[in-house]
């Protein structure tokens, strides 16, 4: 299997948990490439059996939650017939974002298969999470 994980971070926090989903597919067998949303690799895109696409929280620390910077997710490449999953850091509280980030990537034509939300302080731990969920639905070959 083939996956890309796409990001879009601010702080680095965002783009720490694309690297640590990568890992945590490596180690399953999976042929994982990292790519920021700004600069998407469209060759692995193409190749990819499933595209992963993350972002951090943005809004007021407890009302209007929203993926960062969405004129860029909004930009990302169409992924037409690509099963995909999300995921979005946060500080304090993740609110909806990770279904407006899901429904971002509905729109980019993919299946969005699953979301997590990545807390600052336990990346480790929900990216695992997110692995677990990746390699569930869509199992390595």
């Amino acid at each position: 299997m083939k996956a890309l994980v796409i990001w879009e971070s601010l702080t680095g926090t965002t783009r720490k948990a694309a690297a640590r989903i990568a890992a945590g597919l490596r180690a399953a067998g999976v042929d994982a490439t990292v790519s920021p949303a700004t600069h998407v690799d469209l060759a692995a895109l193409s190749a990819a059996d499933v595209v992963i696409v993350g972002s951090w929280t943005d809004g007021l620390v407890f009302v209007g939650q929203k993926p960062g910077r969405q004129s860029r997710l909004w930009a990302l490449p169409y992924m037409t017939g690509k099963r995909a999953f999300v995921y979005c850091t946060y500080a304090v509280d993740a609110g909806h974002a990770v279904d407006k980030l899901a429904d971002i990537v509905r729109d980019r034509g993919a299946e969005v298969l699953g979301g997590k939300a990545v807390h600052r302080f336990h990346v480790d731990r929900d990216c695992a999470t997110l692995v677990e969920q990746v390699l569930a639905a869509v199992p390595a070959r």
